[in-house]
């Protein structure tokens, strides 16, 4: 199994087709992607919300899955604008406004069609991948070994939102504990969710989050090579979103 994982998008739509054609991928008109090695893609989740062109990103991965060309995860964004989609009480914070204020401007048909595209996409997506015999594991925010093969509410916890404390930084952010330091598993797990300058290799771990639409990179890594590969961002930089956990 040949796959280039990607990092949370976030609506970052013009830097994801550079990093394709980085890749070696070629995308027609209908959206269709190839490669001349006939890899497949990978997503990490957080697809949408606070980049400009989320809706050309649901569009585009949902293509790319429906046509058996790649894999994708949700992760807490997109759980949230799932809830959104189903008529759910949901705040429209935290980078939702910018996705909600996309589909507003559509025309009726228009929000169905995305309406129906993202549902489709997250109802039939898992939790988590468990890929190429159990060697590779794709999640949002990670997986513990223990967790690995379980679905309960503490796992899809987990996966969506971290090792969370329950706690809040000063600048209202989620405390995480750092899981990857202590996984001792044999499989590979690619995640995204902490943003971080440069894709973070810890253990049999990496985190291909590097922060697109915080002016950082949008990364990728390529299995089973587990090299990387990164475009920069065209978004102006907001250096506190960034975490530096090796210094923590």
């Amino acid at each position: 199994m040949k796959i280039d994982i990607i990092g949370d998008i976030h609506g970052c739509y013009d830097e994801l087709k550079i990093l394709l054609e980085k890749l070696g991928y070629t995308i027609d008109e209908e959206s269709r992607v190839r490669h001349p090695e006939e890899r497949r893609l990978g997503f990490v989740g957080d697809l949408t919300d606070r980049g400009p062109h989320s809706l050309k990103v649901i569009e585009f991965v949902a293509n790319v899955v429906s046509s058996g060309k790649g894999y994708y995860v949700p992760g807490n964004h997109c759980n949230k604008l799932y809830r959104y989609f189903l008529g759910n009480k949901v705040q429209i914070t935290h980078g939702l406004e910018t996705t909600v204020a996309e589909f507003e401007a559509l025309n009726r048909k228009d929000q169905k069609k995305y309406n129906h595209l993202f549902v489709k996409l997250y109802e039939n997506a898992p939790l988590y991948h468990v890929l190429n015999g159990g060697k590779l594991i794709i999640a949002h925010a990670g997986i513990k070994k223990d967790y690995i093969g379980k679905h309960s509410k503490k796992v899809k916890t987990f996966v969506l939102y971290g090792d969370i404390t329950g706690e809040f930084e000063a600048n209202g952010m989620p405390v995480r504990r750092d899981w990857a330091k202590q996984y001792d598993g044999d499989a590979w797990i690619v995640y995204g969710h902490t943003p971080v300058k440069q894709p973070r290799f810890v253990n049999n771990t990496v985190n291909i989050d590097t922060g697109a639409v915080f002016g950082g990179s949008l990364s990728a890594v390529r299995y089973p090579e587990m090299e990387t590969v990164s475009v920069p961002s065209s978004m102006p930089l907001v250096e506190e979103k960034f975490r530096d956990l090796d210094k923590e």
